[in-house]
Parts: C-alpha cells; sequence; structure tokens
C-alpha cells in the first residue's frame, strides 16, 4: 500500500489518505459512478484486490479470476488514469470510457475500456468492460 501522504494513483492530485484511500478501506463509500472508477485504478495501482471483488456487481463477480487480477496488479507499474467520456444512461447506471497507463513485462501499455457502473442498494458497483480497440488506419 502507498505511503498515505503520497499522491493518489487516480491522479485527483490529492494524497492517497484524502481520496481514495477511504473508499477502499471502506470508510465512505463512492458518490459517483467516476469516483469508484478512480478508486478501482488506485486498489489495482495498490494491490487491494479484495476491494476490486466487492465492488463488482454480484451478477458479474464469478467472472472475477482474483488470482489473475493479484498478478496483473503486482507486475504492473501504475501511471495513471484518463477518463475520456462519461454517460449517465439513467438514475442508477453510467457508462464511462477511460485510459489506464501500466508497464507491465517492460512494455508501456494503454488500456482503452467502456465500463458500465450500476447502483446497487445504494452503492455504486462495476458490472462489466469492454475494451476499446483502436481504429483501423486508411
Amino acid at each position: 500500500m502507498l505511503d498515505h501522504v503520497e499522491p493518489c494513483p487516480c491522479g485527483s492530485g490529492a494524497a492517497f489518505r484524502a481520496c481514495c484511500e477511504q473508499i477502499i478501506n471502506g470508510n465512505r463509500d463512492s458518490h459517483s459512478a467516476a469516483e469508484l472508477l478512480r478508486a478501482r485504478y488506485s486498489a489495482f495501482a495498490t494491490g487491494a484486490i479484495d476491494f476490486i471483488i466487492s465492488t463488482t456487481h454480484t451478477r458479474t463477480r464469478r467472472e472475477v479470476d482474483p488470482a489473475s487480477i493479484r498478478e496483473w496488479s503486482e507486475t504492473s507499474i501504475w501511471h495513471g488514469l484518463h477518463i475520456l467520456d462519461s454517460k449517465v444512461v439513467d438514475e442508477d447506471t453510467t457508462q464511462i470510457s477511460f485510459e489506464a497507463h501500466f508497464t507491465q513485462n517492460g512494455k508501456d501499455v494503454q488500456h482503452r475500456e467502456t465500463s458500465i457502473f450500476e447502483r446497487d442498494h445504494d452503492r455504486w458497483m462495476f458490472v462489466t468492460g469492454t475494451e476499446i480497440k483502436k481504429p483501423t488506419v486508411r
């Protein structure tokens, strides 16, 4: 886990302790789907795999492979998160497109994804994500 005074991995500019750590540790719930996305990114960056699992909706949680997530988290150097687009579908559903930057096995990666978040019993949860493929250059 990060030192509490280090900048939060989510890129907010706030100290980790004043930002995503509060959500990851369960001291408060995320107020929006975007805030949950940022906390989940920070959880990947800090190895908080239990948070990743617990914030995946129960409908799709069986698809989560904790060992693979842990390996990805621990073998990557996390560089930043950029939210590309956020669309409120309805009161309880938000779609967010983002780009996560990390290095794994010496290779710089820009993972682009569109994710669906739903509010379940007043808590935002990650439902599913689809990788955004780069368009073919013609």
